[in-house]
């Protein structure tokens, strides 16, 4: 969540939180009518606000939460839904002095709507997450690229163990982005996924190429070993412009079973709530990435405003399908 403002510039859409707030979204929210909805985007995504439940949270960094409990979205009003946090990066994990954010006020007001109000999906955790460009045994093959994103969720498992509050969130999302010049975050600008760096925290570029093949091979390594060594399932938290950039167009970007955040559709702006998949009485809807659409089971959560460069006063906010909790 640390994409910066020339990166957006550039295509790569910036976000960064997810922002519970729970109600049952109907054509009213609106304008009052199914017509009024349609405004917000396809026909498909208006007969998906008018049956599911969506919650609003935020993510990564502390923002003050409207209270006493139960506690409210910040912002936008209605029932706080949700934390998202990071549970780690691999800089940080590396010893390059990459910080972690994770606001434990914030994820105490969401377990505290969660079990007291049953109220949104608690606490989420995502792995800022390093390709094999920063692994400290690249040797360009596919078994070196799995071992290391197999490395990396070892790490978030043991984390996850001990982690107050615990994640009760079933997905666990890999953070795979391009942040740009975020030296407190990582000393790679790409995060390794298509550089290889001189040494892990050098920040030095070595070879600007990886293939696609390797990436997706530290991808499969992160969610083989999370899913066989935990309760918790796979996800991913990216965008389209990002996503292709880094896996290409082919086999490699293909992810048709893996649960998804995404950030692309994004605003500073808090005059138009989202309504399902869309802010209401615009055109701008969340767009998945990797053959996922907002009608897959596996889209999840969509970062609709305030990172990468989308400042709206507060911070991170999100739409959360909660229907769809794995």
């Amino acid at each position: 969540m640390t994409r910066s403002a020339s990166l957006r510039q550039a295509g790569a859409v910036g976000a960064g939180a997810i922002a519970a707030v729970a109600s049952v979204v109907t054509a009213a929210l609106v304008g009052g009518s199914p017509a009024a909805a349609s405004v917000a985007g396809t026909a498909q995504a208006a007969t998906s606000a008018a049956t599911t439940t969506y919650w609003s949270g935020t993510d990564s960094n502390y923002i003050p939460i409207p209270g006493p409990a139960p506690y409210r979205e910040p912002g936008i009003g209605g029932k706080y839904g949700g934390y998202v946090g990071m549970i780690g990066n691999w800089a940080g994990w590396q010893h390059c002095g990459g910080k972690q954010v994770w606001s434990y006020n914030n994820a105490d007001h969401a377990i505290t709507n969660f079990t007291s109000y049953h109220t949104g999906i608690g606490v989420a955790a995502y792995w800022f997450m390093g390709g094999p460009g920063v692994d400290p045994h690249y040797n360009g093959t596919v078994k070196e690229a799995t071992a290391w994103g197999a490395a990396q969720a070892a790490r978030v498992v043991s984390d996850l163990g001990t982690q107050k509050p615990t994640p009760t969130y079933p997905v666990v999302f890999m953070d795979v982005e391009i942040p740009g010049n975020a030296p407190s975050y990582t000393p790679a600008p790409d995060n390794g996924w298509n550089a290889v760096y001189t040494s892990t925290c050098s920040g030095k570029v070595k070879s600007s190429y990886v293939p696609a093949a390797l990436d997706r091979a530290d991808f499969n390594g992160f969610a083989n070993y999370l899913t066989s060594h935990s309760s918790y399932r796979a996800g991913v938290y990216s965008a389209p412009g990002i996503w292709s950039s880094i896996f290409g167009t082919g086999s490699d970007a293909s992810i048709s079973n893996t649960y998804e955040w995404t950030y692309n559709g994004d605003t500073s702006s808090l005059a138009h709530h989202p309504v399902g998949w869309c802010l209401s009485g615009t055109k701008t809807c969340a767009d998945f990435f990797g053959g996922i659409t907002s009608a897959s089971k596996y889209a999840l959560m969509w970062q609709w405003t305030g990172g990468g460069g989308t400042y709206n006063g507060y911070g991170d906010l999100d739409q959360i399908d909660g229907s769809r909790t794995p």
